[in-house]
């Protein structure tokens, strides 16, 4: 069994455990495609047998995100979850909101990740170390805010924002720094992952179905194919006689006009696998079926 279970993940369940609970269910080997809080619902790619080695040849890796941005304080998490470390002073007007997102929160941009999160320091996460009443300095890093639009008011004291992003931007960090910006102190109340990648909201399953299907033979329902994250890579052909060459690790003959680069391999309407042009010859890098 090889593919991809795109998960709905309830509040309340890390992304470990949700992996573990798709593992139970399959049999096979798994992992998640980006972390989601304990606290966030959504979007949960899991990837399933030998799918697993496929993530770092995702072609998108965006990500989207509806979410609540409370100015009753900030916290010492940046979410609903933390201690308020600074007192709220009310909501911005919405055009002010808007100005300082256009301004300061589009494009590539700088992020410090936050103590209580599992980016790593010397082995030990950094959410270990802030649990501990340590505190260590952390490094921006670069990500980048394609979207960041005003949905609707959130009560009196928040706003409801739709956020598309780039891979590894800490949303909650995200509230906190426009809260920052606008000197209004804030943390993310509510969240959740409407997309990453080609995954979707409307085209997740619930771990409730996914039992259910399970119990019943079917789980194949719900396990979309290797390469359906691989659409826009560049695509190769083999014909009958390349295969067995090619599942043997021998290199295939290509025209030198081929670009050159990574790209999906097929077997008439089969994928097989991930294989890379170089100097006029495909050779194999992944095969999405164990070589005979």
């Amino acid at each position: 069994m090889n593919g991809y279970v795109n998960l709905l993940k309830p509040p309340g369940m890390s992304s470990a455990a949700a992996v573990a609970f798709v593992k139970r269910l399959t049999g096979e080997k798994c992992g998640h495609s980006g972390t989601l809080d304990p606290e966030v619902a959504g979007v949960l790619p899991v990837m399933v047998g030998r799918a697993t080695r496929l993530q770092q040849y995702f072609t998108d890796r965006s990500k989207s995100y509806v979410g609540e941005i409370s100015f009753t304080g900030a916290t010492d998490t940046q979410d609903a979850q933390g201690t308020v470390i600074l007192p709220g002073r009310g909501a911005p007007p919405p055009d002010a909101l808007a100005a300082v997102i256009q301004e300061r929160f589009l494009g590539d941009i700088l992020q410090t990740p936050p103590m209580y999160s599992a980016v790593k320091r010397g082995g030990r996460p950094l959410y270990a170390l802030a649990r501990a009443g340590q505190t260590v300095t952390v490094q921006p890093r670069p990500t980048w805010i394609g979207r960041c639009d005003i949905l609707s008011r959130a009560g009196d004291d928040g706003y409801r924002l739709q956020v598309t992003c780039g891979s590894g931007t800490y949303i909650r960090t995200l509230f906190h720094d426009i809260g920052q910006a606008l000197d209004r102190p804030a943390h993310m109340r509510m969240l959740i992952r409407t997309r990453s990648g080609r995954f979707s909201l409307r085209d997740s399953v619930t771990c409730e179905r996914l039992r259910a299907a399970a119990d019943r033979g079917g789980l194949a329902e719900y396990l979309l194919p290797p390469d359906w994250p691989l659409e826009g890579m560049p695509r190769w052909a083999l014909s009958d006689g390349e295969r067995f060459h090619a599942r043997n690790g021998v290199p295939v003959a290509v025209k030198p006009s081929v670009p050159e680069g990574d790209c999906a391999v097929y077997a008439g309407e089969d994928f097989f696998g991930i294989g890379e042009i170089r100097a006029g010859w495909l050779k194999m890098k992944f095969l999405a079926e164990v070589a005979e």
